[in-house]
């Protein structure tokens, strides 16, 4: 690594991204204002800081639960939200959907480390205008930033292709909601009674669940569908 003098005019910057770094009062009149939810505390503290870096990016807000992102939305008034997809008391795609229809100025980026189609389309559908895995480098993401502000979409390429060829969930909205209320070695009379359905058919819907993702058992059926990002 190479040295700092105190001749900063002669020497490079120490780190690359460092030469993206403005003093705040050289910054833009205009920052982008972004929302970050992450759950994982040392993630959300070097994704702050290092987008903080960006001379047009403002991180204004910063949470670590799903179940926040909504009403901090309401007061800080992202341009971007940056949601991670497995949060704590919602996950990154219900809120996302909340935010298209409380927040709808605000534009939606899901950031995860689990690159799975299923989730893709999810996100899609809740309306995000990004999806992104924890992988890439901070200034492709804080390109990606800028670019859903013009209005364009923004996708990993890979996850792309790989959505497009495993198509979507041969599960229905019911199957879902019986496999995440099976969780926790729930009985089927717990389940009926959580959903307000009759055993009979909180049975068919699992059985039909357990056939559609090739396993054996509802648990299977369960970690299965989580695999695929269906659940």
């Amino acid at each position: 690594m190479r040295g700092c003098g105190h001749n900063s005019s002669s020497r490079p910057a120490p780190y690359a991204w460092a030469v993206n770094e403005m003093p705040r009062d050289h910054r833009p009149a205009k920052s982008i204002r972004v929302l970050l939810a992450e759950d994982q505390g040392m993630m959300r503290g070097a994704l702050a800081l290092l987008l903080g870096m960006e001379a047009d990016i403002e991180v204004v807000a910063q949470v670590g639960t799903g179940d926040v992102i909504v009403d901090t939305a309401l007061t800080h008034r992202p341009d971007v939200a940056l949601l991670d997809i497995e949060l704590p008391g919602m996950s990154g795609l219900d809120a996302a959907a909340e935010l298209r229809e409380q927040v709808p100025d605000c534009r939606v980026l899901i950031l995860t480390t689990f690159g799975r189609p299923g989730y893709l389309r999810r996100a899609m559908e809740a309306g995000a205008a990004g999806f992104l895995v924890k992988d890439g480098p901070v200034e492709e993401l804080a390109a990606s930033i800028r670019r859903v502000l013009t209005g364009e979409t923004v996708i990993d390429p890979a996850l792309a292709a790989a959505a497009l060829s495993a198509g979507p969930s041969p599960l229905t909205a019911r199957e879902c909601d019986t496999l995440r209320a099976s969780a926790d070695g729930a009985t089927v009379a717990d389940i009926a009674a959580k959903l307000h359905l009759s055993e009979s058919t909180v049975r068919n819907y699992l059985s039909s669940a357990i056939g559609k993702t090739g396993t054996r058992n509802r648990l299977e059926a369960m970690r299965e569908a989580r695999r695929q990002g269906w659940l």
